[in-house]
């Protein structure tokens, strides 16, 4: 059984296409600006901005992007006012999902989710309808192969992660959500290839979705992730590798 850590082992796939890439570079982007807005630009003192940059080299994104968004973020180019929304709905087989955004016209947004999650199965939750069954933590991915497990889990566990949860291609190591940088930097110190270091709502308990059912949510999944403002959707899913991957 698989569960959204696989969805996003298949999303980072998809992205690999030309097509996709255009779309990748823009939440990327969005990051870094709000993560400058917030928390200021140097990297040094902002961790989140600091894991956007890491995220956005990892992907080639050039320097003289990175730079850009950064000072429209501090304000020091004139730049679109960003703001983070987070929206909580209900999927096909009674699945809990967090849908993060970051846009400059909430109305747009909330109008634009709605739509999709009507269209695809899906309902709005009011605020906290579903936040309760999930965590705040960060999460990162260290891919299986020529790795060993209990290698691993001790230098994760040394550098700061709560967890380490092994599926057949990929380690998906779980922190506490300060713990984000440091445990990535202690990986990275020994060798290991870190992808996708981020803040996720991380489900507590999780909702098995077949057949139909399981189509329809990953559809909608899609759906909503193809939107511009949507930076990233997390759910409380599982399903067979196979059902996922034919979605």
């Amino acid at each position: 059984m698989a569960g959204h850590s696989k969805w996003k082992t298949i999303k980072r796939a998809k992205a690999a296409t030309d097509s996709k890439r255009g779309a990748l570079f823009t939440r990327l982007i969005r990051e870094i600006t709000m993560a400058a807005k917030l928390g200021g630009g140097d990297p040094g003192g902002n961790p989140r901005l600091r894991t956007a940059i890491d995220n956005a080299k990892a992907v080639s994104m050039p320097k003289d992007n990175i730079d850009r968004a950064i000072k429209k973020g501090t304000g020091e180019l004139e730049g679109v006012d960003y703001v983070e929304v987070l929206y909580e709905a209900y999927g096909p087989g009674g699945v809990a999902i967090m849908i993060q955004a970051v846009t400059d016209n909430p109305t747009r947004t909330v109008a634009d989710v709605r739509h999709k999650l009507s269209r695809n199965h899906g309902n709005m939750g009011s605020s906290n309808s579903v936040a309760y069954l999930f965590e705040r933590k960060g999460q990162m991915s260290v891919g299986a192969e020529g790795v060993h497990e209990d290698t691993l889990i001790e230098a994760a566990l040394e550098a700061g992660a709560d967890d380490v949860v092994r599926d057949d291609t990929e380690f998906t190591i779980t922190t506490n959500p300060g713990a984000l940088h440091a445990t990535k930097e202690g990986l990275e110190s020994k060798k290991y290839k870190v992808a996708d270091a981020e803040l996720a709502w991380v489900p507590k308990s999780t909702v098995k979705v077949e057949g139909q059912a399981a189509e329809q949510l990953m559809k909608l999944l899609e759906a909503l992730e193809e939107l511009d403002d949507v930076q990233k959707v997390d759910a409380n899913f599982e399903m067979d590798d196979d059902a996922m991957a034919d979605a």
